[in-house]
Order: C-alpha cells, then sequence, then structure tokens
C-alpha cells in the first residue's frame, strides 16, 4: 500500500513539519537511545527507551514526506513502521523485525510480559541501526533538515 493510499483511507494525515521541528524529533530519539544503553536501567525501560528511538525515527521519515500518523486511528505504530520502506527505504527484513519488536512492546506494555535480554539486545541493535539510517538518509534526502542536529 502506497502512502497515498494510506492517506485516502485515513491511515496518514498530511503534515507540514518545519526542519526545527525534525531537528528536535531526531535529537529525541538520540536520548532515547543514549537512555536505552544505560546498564543500571531494567530491561523492559531500556527495551522502552529504543522502542521509543525506533518509533521516533519511523516518524521522522513520514514528516519528512509530509505525513504523520493519524493517532485516532488504531494501528498507528504498525502503520508508522510498515511506512519505513516508502518513507527511508529500510529494508523489508528490518520492517519485519521491527513490528515484530513492536508486538512484544504492546505485550509488555499492556500485559506486564518482562522483556528478555535477547529481545533488550535486539531492540538496541535495530534502534541503533535504524537511528544512523534515518540520520543518512535526512542528510542525503533532506540536508536542510540536518542543520547542526
Amino acid at each position: 500500500m502506497t502512502l497515498e493510499n494510506l492517506l485516502a483511507i485515513r491511515q496518514l494525515q498530511t503534515h507540514a513539519a518545519e526542519p526545527a521541528a525534525i531537528r528536535k524529533l531526531l535529537e529525541a530519539a538520540r536520548r532515547n537511545l543514549a537512555d536505552a544503553r544505560v546498564e543500571s536501567i531494567s530491561a523492559d525501560n531500556r527495551f522502552d527507551a529504543a522502542y521509543k528511538c525506533a518509533m521516533q525515527c519511523a516518524m521522522l521519515g513520514l514528516w519528512a514526506r509530509g505525513y504523520r500518523t493519524s493517532t485516532s486511528q488504531p494501528g498507528h505504530h504498525q502503520t508508522a513502521i510498515q511506512c519505513l520502506g516508502h518513507t527511508m527505504g529500510v529494508a523489508s527484513e528490518d520492517i519485519i523485525v521491527l513490528d515484530a519488536l513492536r508486538r512484544k512492546r504492546n505485550l509488555s506494555d499492556y500485559e506486564g510480559d518482562p522483556v528478555s535480554e535477547a529481545t533488550l539486545a535486539e531492540a538496541l541493535s535495530q534502534a541503533a541501526r535504524l537511528l544512523a539510517h534515518t540520520e543518512a538518509w535526512l542528510r542525503a534526502n533532506q540536508p536542510d533538515t540536518m542543520g547542526d542536529a
């Protein structure tokens, strides 16, 4: 499904993000990844911070393309992740892993399932890779959004 199709079915909305807003969200993603690496924090909270970094990167891709998820619609996290291929050319195998982490986040947040060390390690790896990809993509495709970030 294309971004335009998702707009038509109201899973996405148009959004004109200012470069300063993109830089601000990028900085928040960097802070979340740094927090996720703090070993004295529980695995659950480190996972949450890594997941938040990944979601912020997904939002950055949408914003840079002129969209945002429709938060009034269910599944906006899933939509943001699944759009990564369209927004920033993220590989489908990475999107599958990120979506699995989204499902794990739901189980952790809403059912209290603990986060394993292996799941945490995967979340940290994926968040770091996606953040690096997002930064490189923004530099190459939206350099005006990078500023001094």
